[in-house]
């Protein structure tokens, strides 16, 4: 554990706050889908694999074309969650995966965050800031001395379903490739002010102890939330102390999704909506897949105001935080624990 704390002080001094927002410009200048903007979500992939290439990365662009696939609406707004599911007749999308060379043979940590948007938004928070976090990430590994066992994964619509990351969890298991996965999901909006963090309804009742931790600062919303399960206990708690480790430190709370991997997970989830919140990421196709996966994330709706909304925009986050993100994410995923690896278990 020492270890980790170390490696975050290392890394601080070369991650750029400045660089997280040139990034986060370059790609929230507009909607940005394979539906609804392709031009838009064409640029902001060839921004990302530009960027990766410029780090020393080799990227990988993985096509999909599915057909029949239950998803979501990608309409802008926030819905109830029986009101977003939608058949999606067929879908073309691409994923970009990047290894750094020498890497590529060993089992791999995935990083991964989605670069589309829902419509009419240009999605600073969500979800350049994850891409943006993912970015900094590869800049920060790739002066490691020894190229670390990590996959990047920037995915494709997400907003229509986590269509790209069940397309990517599939091929990994598969493969047999994937230790673990982080996911970065809206991770750049912080409030100071007292009450601007929201819980959903039966919050109180399925994670007691939660509520009461996020009720003893006064609700601020000044916190990073780290969703788990089980088999990534020990993975949760060095990226808690990596955050704590950071300049500035960055406060983070944890919190355990009861459910095991797989179909009966996600069916629960389904029937208790306090749970379905915590599969609304790209980290639930890896649950799905059998991998075990973190959420990475500042709530979304529950406390940015600008969430699904064309105000979601480059000057409403905290580049400072969002730096302290990358750092704590990059320190997690090369020392991702041993026993949580290649788990199936909850």
């Amino acid at each position: 554990m020492a270890e980790v704390a170390e490696l975050v002080r290392a890394l601080t001094p070369r991650a750029d706050p400045l660089r997280l927002r040139r990034d986060v410009e370059r790609l929230a200048t507009g909607p940005r889908s394979r539906t609804r903007a392709p031009l838009a979500m064409l640029r902001a992939e060839a921004y990302v694999a530009r960027e990766l290439a410029a780090a020393g990365w080799r990227t990988e662009r993985q096509p999909f074309d599915v057909r029949c696939r239950v998803g979501s609406t990608d309409a802008r707004g926030h819905r109830a969650l029986p009101l977003e599911f939608r058949l999606h007749r067929r879908l073309t999308g691409a994923n970009i995966l990047a290894r750094l060379p020498g890497a590529d043979h060993r089992r791999t940590v995935v990083v991964g965050a989605h670069l589309d948007t829902v419509d009419a938004s240009p999605g600073a928070d969500d979800n350049a800031s994850g891409v943006a976090a993912l970015l900094e990430t590869a800049r920060l590994l790739a002066g490691l001395p020894r190229p670390p066992a990590v996959t990047l994964a920037v995915l494709d619509m997400e907003e229509l379903g986590l269509i790209g990351a069940r397309y990517a969890a599939r091929r990994l298991r598969r493969g047999g490739r994937a230790l673990g996965m982080i996911c970065l999901e809206s991770v750049g909006c912080f409030s100071p002010e007292p009450g601007s963090q929201l819980m959903p309804m039966g919050f109180d009742a399925a994670f007691p102890g939660v509520a009461a931790e996020v009720r003893s600062t006064g609700q601020r919303g000044d916190f990073t939330l780290v969703v788990h399960r089980r088999a990534t206990d020990d993975a949760a708690l060095l990226w808690r102390l990596a955050a704590h480790a950071a300049d500035p430190p960055l406060r983070c709370v944890t919190l355990r999704d009861p459910r095991p991997h797989g179909p009966l997970g996600a069916l629960a989830g389904l029937a208790v909506p306090a749970l379905a919140h915590l599969d609304r990421s790209d980290h639930a196709a890896f649950w799905n897949a059998g991998i075990p996966a973190l959420m990475l994330t500042s709530t979304a709706n529950f406390r940015n105001p600008h969430y699904h909304q064309p105000t979601d925009t480059p000057d409403t986050l905290d580049y400072e935080r969002l730096t302290a993100v990358a750092v704590a994410t990059a320190a997690t995923a090369v020392s991702w624990p041993v026993s949580t690896a290649g788990t199936r278990a909850a």
